[in-house]
């Protein structure tokens, strides 16, 4: 999956003195932005399943949005968001599944049923719990917090013993978790001296097979300083 993958030439980011593209000509875009975790979902879906050539990046900047983003493509002004067939679509989530379920290429999700079910179930617990948990916790006790949502994903990749990732083989889980926990790792040991991995060598092992992933590694953060200062600014107490 991974040994094939050309690195491509990303764009330009589109910002409000930008002109839109040919909108609803027949071409499948994928709007995004390029440091945004939900984005980098369904980027990462559409890279592993090589589908470079079939959906282009189209990439916006949340902090001067151009107008023509909300008037004429998606009214919630958002990123992620998938023109396809004449219509746009959102939520990170649903696009991953929508872009597997709707294009070529290997599929993300197992025939196993008792994988299937796991696979909901974690995929659910990513947005619902683990996601905005581990924010939370930023402003409390993110050690004790945060930890516990770490040993629920280092529980979880115990299950299956046919791969290094959540489901054994990668699937669409670990593109769920994939960007949040490549923040985590980077943010954490400077915001709070705290490594995720220490005493989780299952997820010390996810994170070192998920970086051979040319289609993850190509939307991976290119500017962690910047991003671990955003979130010193954000999400740290002000002295």
């Amino acid at each position: 999956m991974a040994s094939l993958i050309v690195q491509e030439v990303l764009a330009p980011t589109l910002d409000s003195t930008s002109q839109p593209p040919s909108l609803f000509d027949g071409t499948t875009r994928l709007y995004v932005n390029y440091q945004c975790p939900y984005s980098q979902r369904v980027w990462i879906t559409r890279n592993v399943k090589r589908l470079q050539d079939k959906i282009k990046l189209v990439p916006i900047d949340l902090k001067n949005r151009p107008d023509w983003y909300k008037e004429k493509v998606y009214p919630t002004n958002k990123v992620p968001s998938l023109e396809h067939n004449n219509k746009v679509i959102g939520e990170s989530l649903h696009l991953v599944k929508y872009v597997d379920s709707n294009f070529e290429g290997p599929s993300l999700l197992p025939d196993d049923l008792e994988k299937r079910k796991i696979s909901e179930e974690l995929i659910a617990y990513s947005d619902t719990t683990f996601v905005p948990e581990v924010y939370r916790s930023f402003a409390k006790d993110a050690r004790t917090l945060a930890g516990a949502h770490f040993d629920y994903l280092e529980k979880a990749l115990h299950k299956f013993d046919d791969g290094p990732f959540f489901l054994g083989q990668f699937s669409q889980v670990d593109i769920a978790y994939a960007p949040f926990i490549e923040r985590f790792q980077v943010f954490m040991p400077e915001g709070f001296d705290y490594d995720i991995t220490t005493g989780r060598p299952k997820l010390a092992k996810w994170i070192e097979e998920m970086n051979k992933l040319d289609g993850y590694k190509q939307t991976k953060v290119l500017e962690q300083e910047k991003m671990v200062e955003y979130y010193k600014n954000h999400f740290l107490p002000k002295a």
